[in-house]
This record gives structure tokens, sequence and C-alpha cells, in this order.
């Protein structure tokens, strides 16, 4: 898919590089959004041409301004993932914990994850390296407002938990069906408000003297959980049908 014009090839470049496979930018556009996206370029490692006006516009139906960007076709779709169990991610600011927990979303076969916008890190290179990989596999979007987003997924059906340490026994909770897992930062957790919005929260009773878990390590135990209790209710369904 190819997209233009400045803002959108900005915004693809800081939130999702990963998916930018080249920028195609015209030969005599000069001046400080240029030189931004240059400079993008550069630091998310994403390869640039530089090309004439006439021959962009040839490739692009609308108004570019002399920026465009192809990106890559999803995979997202050919993973199987299971789109009633989402994950939800504020204020995880470290690339390398993002990376970390995007394989773990992708190994437990979460369907969507959503990263709030302003707080988290940018799914970038460094992101993707740390995934293995798993990030290309996930469909993730980038959302302006958590509480929106719960109260979106509610309106679908959807039970929403919080991740805390103080929350109920992950094992103790149902989590099959339509699920929505949210996920705090490295420092303080879920944010207040979001606390407030979940339908309960759930966690991992520790038993040694660590107080806590790091982020991608509680959302394994959760999210794994959550795969067992899914994937004994689907054998214990097919058990009765039979």
């Amino acid at each position: 898919m190819l997209i233009f014009g400045f803002h959108p090839v900005r915004e693809a470049l800081r939130h999702r590089p990963h998916e930018v496979e080249q920028v195609l930018l015209a030969e005599r556009r000069a001046g400080r959004r240029a030189e931004e996206i240059v400079r993008l370029c550069e630091r998310q490692r994403v390869p640039l041409e530089r090309i004439a006006s006439a021959e962009l516009s040839k490739r692009v139906e609308g108004v570019h301004n002399g920026f465009a960007a192809q990106l890559r076709a999803s995979t997202a779709a050919e993973a199987g993932g299971d789109l009633e169990l989402v994950v939800l991610v504020e204020d995880i600011q470290d690339p390398h914990n993002l990376g970390a927990l995007m394989r773990v979303c992708e190994g437990a076969g979460v369907g969507r994850v959503l990263i709030r916008d302003r707080g988290s890190a940018s799914v970038t290179a460094a992101v993707v390296k740390t995934s293995a990989g798993a990030v290309e596999w996930l469909s993730i979007d980038r959302v302006p407002n958590t509480a929106n987003a719960i109260s979106a997924y509610r309106d679908q059906g959807y039970w929403v938990y919080g991740a805390a340490g103080e929350g109920d026994p992950c094992w103790d909770v149902d989590l099959t069906g339509k699920v929505m897992l949210c996920i705090g930062g490295e420092e303080s957790g879920l944010r207040a408000r979001t606390r407030k919005v979940c339908d309960r929260l759930v966690g991992v009773p520790m038993q040694g003297r660590v107080e806590s878990l790091n982020v991608s390590t509680a959302a394994s135990a959760l999210l794994f959980e959550a795969l067992r209790q899914r994937r004994a209710k689907t054998r214990d369904a097919g058990q009765n049908e039979s």
C-alpha cells in the first residue's frame, strides 16, 4: 500500500517504521519537512529514494506534496491469532521491554495489540529485533486514548481485565471468551484511570522475596494462563459434542 503526504509518512516512520518498506521523496523537495523525513529514515533505517516529482505523481493518485511511502503487506492476517484475545499496552517506554512483550503476545496467539500513543515506545527496529520477528505477525494499532479504546471493545462484548500485582490470581478468573488484557508500564503499572474502568484486576501471586515480575514475564504468565483456559474450553466442547 502506498501512502502519501508529509503527515501520513512522518507518522508511519515515527510509530510503525517496521511497516515502511521504502520512502519516496521528490528530488526538488527541500526544507524543514524534507529534512525531518530524511532524519527519520536514517534513524529507523528505512530506505529512501529521491525521484522526480512528475514520476511521483504518476505513482500517487492524490496530492502528495513530495512525500510518499510504500508499506509492507501485512502478514498479521495470516498468523491465525485469536481475535477475541486483545492486549492493550500503555506507558511501556523501553523498546526492549516492548519487543519482549510483543514476542509473548504472538506466542500466546493474541489477535490484536493496542498501544497507547502517548507515553509508550514506538515500534522501532529495536522493538522488532527484540521481538524476534513476532511484530511482523501481529496486528498492532496505536490508540490516542485508553479509555475510549476500552469503551469501544466493551461495547463489542469484551471483558476488560487489568494486570496488577494485587489482582486476583489469574487461574481463578475466567479468561475465556472475548477478553481484553490491559498491561501498564515499567514504573507504575496501569494508570489510575485505566484501573478504574477495568472490570477486574488480575495478577500472578508471588511466593518469593522479589515483589514483582518484569512486564513481559508477568504478561507471559497471564496470557498463557488465558491460552490454557481457552484450549481447555475448546477441548471440553469438542468432547461434549462427541
